[in-house]
């Protein structure tokens, strides 16, 4: 389980915008502000924070957890129209199963504004909902 996840980003103000859209499905909410740096969480804690900062941030890879597959979706569609990037990997980052991993993992994932690699999985079988 994950306390919270920290990004410098090129963009503060973009990328502000771009996390409150696409983690919108998932429950999450602009939670605090201060300056430079915002968290969004749900139930009153951060579990994200970014950070405005320089043109060489690097890239970090992120994964949230949903609890539904039509959550995945809604999170993939979300990022899209928010301004995320469809990832250049093969097999791209559509919602779908990813059986390298294992046989119920469907995710789906995108390259926000400044590049990082942010999924959402849903570990439950198809047949138990």
């Amino acid at each position: 389980m994950l306390d919270h996840i920290g990004l410098v980003v090129h963009d503060y103000q973009r990328s502000k915008v771009f996390y409150q859209a696409a983690l919108a499905p998932l429950g999450y909410e602009l939670i605090s502000e201060m300056g430079d740096w915002a968290g969004f969480g749900w139930g009153g804690k951060p579990q994200l924070l970014i950070k405005g900062g320089s043109s060489t941030t690097p890239s970090l890879e992120i994964a949230f957890s949903a609890e539904d597959r039509e959550t995945v979706q809604a999170f993939y569609d979300a990022a899209l129209a928010a301004g995320a990037n469809e990832s250049g990997e093969e097999g791209s980052g559509a919602p779908g199963l990813r059986p390298e991993h294992h046989e119920n993992y469907f995710s789906a994932f995108v390259l926000d504004p400044d590049g990082h690699k942010i999924e959402v999985v849903c570990h439950i079988p198809e047949d138990a909902f």
